[in-house]
């Protein structure tokens, strides 16, 4: 008799494990434009078939018995200060004892025609050299797609952090691979995702930090139809000030976003919400760099800036103001870093208020934390783990946010689409 091996590609993440969010009010059998997961694809037509993915997946597909491709990408910063990314060799190395089973590195352009005939019929994993290294993959190349997908009719996506761009090896590759599914890190990171929009638990504010608010104004829009009040901190919080008619230093205002701005204070205000901003702000002394003060909003915006007075993060009134106000609330987004510029070192506010969020999440609040700031800040809290929905991938939130549809998650199945045959499998992941 003759065994017909099939593959299963899989591109695939690295990643921290999280724990569910206990508060969740997300159904798990829906999910952003009804992509088909492989948690819900029958685990009988995985056998035989070519996989590659992140961790869980990873072991989930070869337990299944498919046959797993690893495809993956990571930056050349990761690549200068993380030796296992210095070559595929030292990666595989790693993955074989991470995972436990021998994984075989292959360079050359990502396509089983690249592996040697003894390591196509072997049951190990394969990993294939990193895909930036190819023009094809950042160009969404057709060809290259195809290649990828040679030999593999099952694609698993498990790598979330690239669904707002559009790649060879998670958009194009789905045009020539007969199930395209989402992975387990895939999924959870989608269902979080979706508790962005998810209004049960009210009342629901959002804290809003960063700057250009003109790229964001779409966001913030919804953001204000949705939320029951919203607090901007960090340049953001300027242009409400400005808009709200408080006079602020015409070097911190984005000119070009003054008609954005009104509109987000019509929207609070036919909604009747709050809009909040800082009282007072942590600032140094531009001729002095090691001396730092606190001042009062309107007094360092009417006039201290003039003197070399620099705004660098929110002050203690404000954060005790934020303290008194989400008591009241059963849902807090924080989005965003809390400071005027990007030099953590003055960065006191988000520390404190990453406390603040903490002692709200033991009075049963939902926290839904997003982008670097706010993830750090309550890294180091030993009692949290369990207490936050969190995602370090602050631009796909705020791509969401905007309404525009994300590529990546696009291109995979739908959930509705049935399959009734055997295929190998395809593992996408990035190393971030």
């Amino acid at each position: 008799c003759c065994i017909c091996m099939s593959y299963v590609l899989c591109h695939v993440e690295c990643y921290s494990l999280r724990k569910p969010d206990k508060y969740s009010c997300v159904d798990r059998s829906t999910s952003y434009l009804h992509v088909q997961t492989l948690r819900n694809f029958p685990i009988e037509k995985l056998y035989g078939e070519v996989v590659l993915r992140t961790l869980s997946t990873i072991k989930y597909l070869y337990k299944a018995g498919g046959k797993v491709l690893l495809v993956t990408s990571w930056d050349p910063v990761l690549q200068s200060v993380n030796p296992v990314l210095k070559s595929t060799e030292s990666f595989a190395d790693y993955m074989s004892s991470l995972l436990q089973v021998k994984v075989i590195p292959v360079n050359g352009v990502p396509c089983l025609t690249s592996c040697k005939k003894e390591e196509r019929v072997q049951n190990d994993i394969i990993l294939f050299e990193n895909l930036l290294n190819f023009r094809g993959e950042n160009a969404n190349c057709n060809d290259f797609s195809q290649k990828l997908a040679s030999g593999a009719a099952i694609f698993v996506n498990d790598s979330f952090s690239l669904s707002h761009k559009i790649r060879a090896s998670t958009v194009g590759i789905t045009r020539f691979c007969y199930a395209s599914l989402a992975g387990f890190h895939f999924e959870e990171e989608l269902m979080q995702l979706l508790k962005i929009n998810d209004t049960t638990r009210r009342p629901y504010i959002a804290i809003i930090g960063g700057s250009n608010f003109l790229r964001k104004a779409p966001a913030l829009h919804l953001l204000a139809s949705q939320c029951d009040g919203l607090f901007l901190v960090g340049k953001l919080s300027f242009q409400i000030m400005n808009g709200l008619g408080i006079p602020v230093s015409s070097c911190l205002i984005e000119k070009n976003a003054t008609k954005e701005v009104l509109q987000l204070i019509e929207i609070a205000h036919n909604r009747n919400i709050p809009i909040y901003y800082p009282t007072d702000l942590w600032c140094l002394n531009s001729n002095n760099n090691e001396q730092l003060e606190i001042f009062d909003s309107a007094e360092l915006l009417s006039g201290l800036i003039s003197l070399g007075w620099t705004p660098v993060d929110i002050g203690p009134s404000t954060l005790e103001r934020i303290s008194s106000l989400l008591s009241s609330y059963k849902k807090i987004l924080w989005i965003g870093p809390t400071s005027f510029d990007l030099t953590e070192e003055f960065s006191v506010g988000a520390t404190q208020l990453g406390q603040i969020l903490n002692k709200a999440s033991h009075n049963s609040c939902d926290i839904i934390l997003v982008g670097g700031a706010a993830c750090k800040a309550v890294k180091g809290m030993s009692d949290s783990s369990s207490q936050y929905t969190a995602s370090e991938n602050e631009s796909i939130v705020w791509e969401f946010l905007k309404g525009r549809i994300l590529p990546g998650i696009a291109a995979l199945d739908k959930i509705c689409q049935c399959h009734s045959h055997s295929h190998s499998l395809l593992l996408d992941f990035c190393c971030i």
